[in-house]
């Protein structure tokens, strides 16, 4: 568990997650899960990549673990919650979000002052983005 929790902290999140034999959706395909983990993995890109922002880690693994549990609740075992959060396919979709969601925002995904003013503006709005970082 230890390692799904960095793994996902780290943006190595977001894996497959298919369907398993008892018919539920892909966890990419369950929005409780996967929209609060693209908020995670936006903010872990902006303390990444904005030297004045920094992460509130704790917040992010407390709000990790939640919803391992909720995925737990949903009848998704340890091993589809694995898959989710390893998988290559699944990092891909979820920089494609990510980065479309700075693009209707004005911003340009490659340009490191782009996600400090992301960082700051979703701080100031105390957004779910917002409330995993900090200003230095």
């Amino acid at each position: 568990m230890r390692r799904m929790i960095l793994t996902v902290a780290t943006l190595a999140v977001f894996g497959a997650g298919a369907a398993g034999a008892q018919g539920k959706p892909p966890l990419s395909q369950v929005s409780e899960i996967d929209d609060p983990l693209l908020m995670i993995a936006i903010a872990d890109q902006v303390r990444k990549r904005c030297e004045s922002i920094d992460a509130r880690m704790f917040k992010a693994w407390t709000t990790i673990n939640a919803l391992e549990s909720k995925a737990k609740g949903l009848g998704y075992s340890d091993e589809e919650i694995e898959d989710y959060v390893t998988s290559d396919e699944e990092k891909a979709r979820m920089r494609r979000r990510g980065e479309a969601l700075m693009r209707q925002r004005g911003l340009d995904p490659e340009r490191d002052s782009a996600y400090c003013t992301l960082g700051r503006e979703e701080i100031a709005r105390g957004s779910q983005i917002g409330v995993l970082l900090r200003e230095r």
